[in-house]
């Protein structure tokens, strides 16, 4: 058992950020001893010979100036003892913190109460002074972080040029854990066949042309914390485009879509029939490959205005997809607020019964990690009031004890997110995260939605035995007679789809 030693030091008597850190030592198994608010340079120097401690911990949050004059002290008198063999770390003021970085006699920094870096710090996963590159696979990043989930969010900007400066930014910024990055739809659609190519650029995000491109987004990445980079599975050609972001971003996970993506909602080339097997093909080589799959089913109907039990059935289906095809690691996405119409109880309820259908299908050879996003549509306008819905939003998703937020900007709907959006938005659902980690009720228990979690279990588990009453779930034909025969139905679609059916 590790062993920390904590101080306020000098004059200081503001204990509650350091008294905080100890707390968090603890749960992490060290051993703690705090000293208590204006500890003597003496006193401190005694103890350090009494306890014989790993880490050395001291804070100092009154006039900086003062601070660095009885930290150089306190510095000169360890030298004199030799009680140097240690690791020293300092809580401060940011002004005191730039100042003592210079000389680089501290192991790590702390500005203020950042309860994820110090649970890092504690695990040894970020040491600033040595530079230790957080883990770079997306499991063993999930584990370094517990119980903080990771941070994901979305970036991609119409210029290449532009997208490498925002990407090093928020990499710098250490404020997120994923960056996915949004390439543009011909990027998407037409990577390999540039004769078709259309000559607008960075619709919808950045426009890569060449292998080049994705090397030089990646390598901006390769600063701050190493953020992991993802990509769209595309539209067309998708197994080629996995291999080169594997090649490229070192793709963290992929998410493909069974339904979508093609003529049905106008994001790729093929027919409907044909992109669903073109869709598990792709699942089954990432599989083979030990590479994470995430479904984007679920919200895509939601989005849609399907009816709840659609949606979840349309997740649970993907699920089972996915296990079927050797899928080891199934990463599940839970969009919240979608449709923007839906009340907190019944989003939450849909949510529940969802991961609860998910996660019934885990065994050895199937695990299911959770992540949890805002609907993109709830966000309003006004960007002060959506900065309220990214925080209102972020403390109903942890709920479902996330190991992903994926933060959306609350700029969305306003502009396309900025580095300055996204590192601001991060900072908002970071606050709430550890809030809510801290303790928070849980809206679980409520007496309605249990109720209507069971409700929606069972019309959606109705709704999957139907489907698989079929034939094969791996079957295109089967999966596209779902869609003709309207057992997966949404009503912005009524132009493609036949009449809604009745299940028993």
């Amino acid at each position: 058992m590790k062993k920390i030693l904590g101080a306020c030091i000098g004059d200081c008597v503001h204990i509650a950020g350091i008294h905080r850190f100890l707390q968090l030592a603890e749960k992490q198994d060290y051993e703690t001893i705090f000293l208590g608010p204006a500890t003597k340079v003496e006193r401190i120097i005694e103890a350090i010979r009494e306890h014989d401690p790993d880490i050395v911990g001291l804070s100092y949050r009154l006039t900086p100036e003062t601070g660095t004059e009885i930290l150089q002290h306190l510095k000169r008198r360890i030298k004199e003892e030799g009680l140097g063999k240690r690791e020293f770390i300092l809580g401060g003021l940011p002004e005191l913190i730039q100042n003592e970085r210079q000389n680089g006699f501290f192991n790590a920094y702390f500005q203020g109460d950042d309860s994820e870096q110090a649970t890092a710090y504690l695990r040894g996963i970020i040491i600033e002074k040595r530079h230790l590159i957080p883990p770079q696979q997306i499991i063993e990043r999930i584990d370094s972080k517990i119980p903080f989930p990771v941070l994901r969010h979305h970036f991609g900007l119409p210029s290449l040029e532009e997208t490498v400066k925002g990407i090093k930014k928020i990499a710098e910024s250490g404020c997120l854990d994923v960056i996915s990055l949004g390439t543009d739809q011909n990027a998407q659609a037409n990577f390999f066949h540039p004769e078709r190519m259309s000559t607008s650029k960075g619709a919808g995000g950045v426009p890569v042309r060449a292998k080049k491109d994705f090397d030089q987004l990646y390598q901006a990445s390769r600063i701050g914390n190493y953020p992991l980079m993802r990509t769209y599975a595309g539209t067309d050609d998708l197994v080629d485009l996995a291999q080169l972001y594997i090649d490229t971003i070192n793709n963290a996970w992929t998410a493909i879509p069974i339904f979508w993506y093609n003529k049905m909602d106008g994001r790729g080339p093929m027919d409907i029939e044909s992109s669903i097997k073109v869709h598990l093909d792709a699942i089954k080589w990432h599989a083979e490959k030990d590479i994470p799959v995430e479904i984007l089913e679920s919200h895509q109907w939601s989005m849609r205005d399907s009816d709840t039990e659609v949606a979840i059935a349309a997740g649970f289906l993907g699920a089972n997809i996915c296990k079927e095809l050797g899928v080891k690691t199934f990463i599940s996405q839970y969009m919240f607020n979608t449709p923007p119409q839906i009340n907190q109880r019944d989003d939450l309820a849909k949510m529940l019964a969802q991961k609860e259908m998910i996660e019934s299908l885990q065994d050895d050879n199937f695990q299911v990690y959770t992540q949890t996003r805002t609907g993109l549509f709830s966000y309003p306008i006004d960007l002060d009031m959506a900065k309220g819905q990214l925080a209102q939003s972020t403390m109903l998703q942890m709920q479902l004890n996330p190991h992903i937020v994926h933060v959306v900007s609350y700029s969305e709907a306003n502009h396309a997110a900025t580095p300055e959006n996204i590192i601001e938005s991060c900072k908002i659902a970071k606050q709430v995260i550890t809030k809510c980690l801290e303790g928070q009720p849980r809206m679980i228990w409520d007496p309605y939605v249990i109720e209507r979690k069971e409700e929606l279990i069972e019309k959606s588990v109705n709704l999957f035995n139907t489907i698989k009453s079929m034939g094969s779930i791996l079957n295109p034909n089967v999966l596209h007679e779902c869609v003709d025969k309207g057992l997966l139905h949404a009503p912005q679609l009524d132009s493609y789809m036949p009449k809604e059916v009745t299940i028993g």
